[in-house]
């Protein structure tokens, strides 16, 4: 395979919305829009499987401190689920390990079916998961026949669409809407739903629509991303201060944007808060996230004057 050839890298802070394709890993997506950006620094926000599509927020320079929030945010899915099939990793790419007849069932089942599996859930993470025990990832045991006990973990799914597909013959396949918290897995949830319909099922198809307040509308694709020029490439990032929608708004004057960035706290009149996004007086100059509590603002996640700078500069 013919390595990349080496590029000068420079400063790139802000948000790639990216649509992941099909076949390949988060990490391998993200490393291709790196090396187009020519960034010096970049992160994913919640890994998707090669078989999976969709919404992958990428983060670039300053925007990396901020990536947990991603990482937290609600997911929303759209995903095929053959019935009658269960495989040994609960998606396609697994071996078939039973078969069983796909009983009939009415939209007044669907509705029961939904009922049982929207709100708390306790849940089994699979063992063809990137999920770590005794540091190692339970794929690596599940590569090795091994098979590991997990603990449940709580989840929640929001909200649950379910329809008769119609990929294979009648009642074969069933379409899923879901909007869950994180660390739920869709695979899971099809396999779950399968097993209380009484005869299985696998993911043959997963596309991640929204994360958070991003949506796949708003995504570029790899292939657009490679047919544009640096200048569209660079033009194409969203700033830092879109992963913080949700936080309270305070701007500072220049001597107390100086001292909060030192990490001094500043005192004002303002109302408590537990998510602060904060700016100096230029609109697009975000300095960090805070809290406030009884009248203080509190630093929490700062950028360094010399990021804030690069941003300014990127946007004249």
């Amino acid at each position: 395979m013919q390595s990349n050839p080496k590029i000068s890298r420079h400063p790139v802070h802000g948000v790639l919305l990216l649509d992941k394709p099909l076949g390949l890993t988060s990490n391998a997506a993200l490393q291709r829009a790196k090396w187009l950006l020519r960034a010096e620094k970049a992160g994913h926000t919640g890994t998707l499987d090669p078989l999976a599509t969709g919404v992958l927020p990428l983060c670039f320079g300053a925007a990396t401190k901020f990536s947990q929030l991603q990482l937290d945010a609600d997911k929303t899915y759209e995903a095929t689920v053959r019935l009658g099939v269960r495989t040994t990793t609960g998606d396609a790419e697994g071996g078939v390990i039973e078969e069983r007849p796909v009983p009939a069932f009415t939209a007044e089942r669907l509705a029961q079916v939904v009922a049982q599996f929207t709100g708390a859930l306790r849940q089994v993470p699979p063992m063809h998961s990137a999920l770590k025990k005794d540091g190692k990832a339970l794929y690596e045991y599940a590569r090795a026949g091994q098979e590991v006990d997990r603990e449940a973990r709580d989840v929640v799914v929001h909200e649950l669409w379910l329809a008769p597909g119609t990929e294979c013959r009648p009642m074969d396949t069933l379409r899923l809407l879901a909007k869950v918290s994180k660390g739920t897995y869709i695979r899971t949830l099809g396999e779950e739903i399968g097993a209380a319909l009484g005869c299985g099922g696998h993911l043959t198809s997963l596309r991640r629509v929204a994360t958070g307040h991003f949506e796949v509308s708003q995504c570029v694709t790899l292939e657009a991303l490679e047919a544009m020029s640096e200048q569209q490439r660079l033009a194409s990032l969203k700033p830092v201060a879109s992963l913080l929608p949700a936080h309270e708004r305070i701007a500072l004057d220049p001597e107390d944007a100086g001292r909060f960035l030192s990490g001094l706290r500043r005192r004002g009149d303002w109302q408590d808060s537990e998510h602060v996004a904060v700016f100096g007086e230029q609109p697009k100059a975000l300095l960090g996230t805070a809290h406030v509590k009884g009248g203080e603002l509190i630093p929490s996640r700062l950028l360094s004057p010399h990021e804030i700078s690069q941003i300014l500069e990127s946007n004249l």
